[in-house]
């Protein structure tokens, strides 16, 4: 018993020298956070996310707002989204050298965005995925009661696909109804555009195949996007609600319209299933998912998922954050 206490006391010794000489010697690219739908980069649970995620990785974070948040977060199209989003990073000096994304659900088309059609923007090294709708949602999200709301009960009265409404309704962008792909490919305004799905533009490709890793998290319990599998790029086929196609049986893989195969290939795309609600995580999660990719060393990513049980790990790690405003 004696010798394993020794035995014990020494790993752990050699365990804190490890962490202190990672976060010396490991150098931190910076990440930005793109929030959620009817959130804003000033509410408590983007501001407690973006500094823990400062905090465990020793990485400097910045989550970049778009308009008024909340609002124009349910009104403004995409591609205007994505382009003040682009002229943003590309202000930022702090990004210059490269720097990792930090996607919250319809916030991860933001970033999608600004990683394929943002020119001589910097390099995005990682982009983590959280509850994203990448491959298209079958219905709007929940809204819940805000006075925005009341706006978009109206345009959910309009064709999701009429010029309107894709002018005024955020999420209509990247509605993909599988009995309506005719009119989806030819009035969605967004999606279509992003997934590389009409015109194969080839830079597009290249920008997001260039990701070290593509880190995707679907959360086990989510009711807001619909299927939550889009989360990993899974979805319907075109003209039938079934069966839902995981992500390698889709068409958009399989041409590879978007690199997304070529990642995969390449054993960088990680699919992960967490437990909870849209946008519900835990600390733990967090560590273990998040925080790896965003201190930029090979070595350092290594010893981190290693050890995370031992050095990592508190009791506070069970603590969950939820990042989903409208519930």
């Amino acid at each position: 018993m004696a010798s394993f206490k020794y035995f014990l006391t020494i790993f752990t010794v050699i365990s804190i020298v490890e962490l202190s000489f990672i976060s010396r010697t490991a150098h931190s690219i910076p990440f930005v956070v793109f929030h959620g739908i009817s959130d804003n980069c000033r509410h408590k649970g983007i501001t407690q996310f973006t500094t823990l995620l400062s905090s465990w990785s020793g990485s400097k974070g910045y989550c970049i707002e778009i308009g008024n948040g909340a609002w124009d977060s349910w009104t403004m199209p995409f591609l205007k989204q994505t382009a003040i989003a682009c002229e943003k990073i590309k202000n930022m000096s702090e990004l210059s050298e490269g720097y990792n994304i930090v996607g919250l659900s319809q916030g991860n088309l933001v970033g999608r965005g600004v990683i394929e059609f943002c020119d001589g923007g910097p390099p995005v090294r990682n982009l983590i995925s959280l509850g994203g709708p990448h491959a298209g949602i079958a219905s709007v999200p929940l809204c819940g009661s805000a006075t925005v709301c009341i706006l978009v009960d109206v345009l959910i009265q309009f064709a999701i696909y009429s010029d309107f409404v894709q002018e005024h309704l955020a999420p209509a962008s990247y509605i993909k109804i599988p009995t309506d792909i005719d009119a989806y490919r030819e009035k969605c305004k967004f999606l279509p555009k992003l997934n590389n799905e009409i015109y194969k533009n080839s830079t597009y490709k290249k920008r997001f195949a260039s990701l070290d890793n593509l880190v995707l998290i679907k959360f086990e319990h989510d009711e807001v996007l619909v299927p939550k599998e889009t989360s990993w790029f899974w979805y319907y086929p075109d003209g039938s609600w079934e069966p839902l196609l995981p992500a390698q049986q889709t068409t958009l893989y399989i041409e590879d319209w978007i690199g997304l195969k070529t990642l995969d290939e390449a054993g960088k795309v990680k699919f992960v299933n967490v437990s909870g609600a849209h946008l519900e995580i835990s600390y733990g999660d967090m560590k273990k998912y998040i925080v790896p990719y965003l201190v930029d060393s090979a070595s350092a990513q290594s010893r981190i998922s290693e050890s995370s049980n031992l050095w990592l790990w508190s009791e506070h790690d069970e603590k969950r954050l939820n990042l989903y405003s409208s519930r």
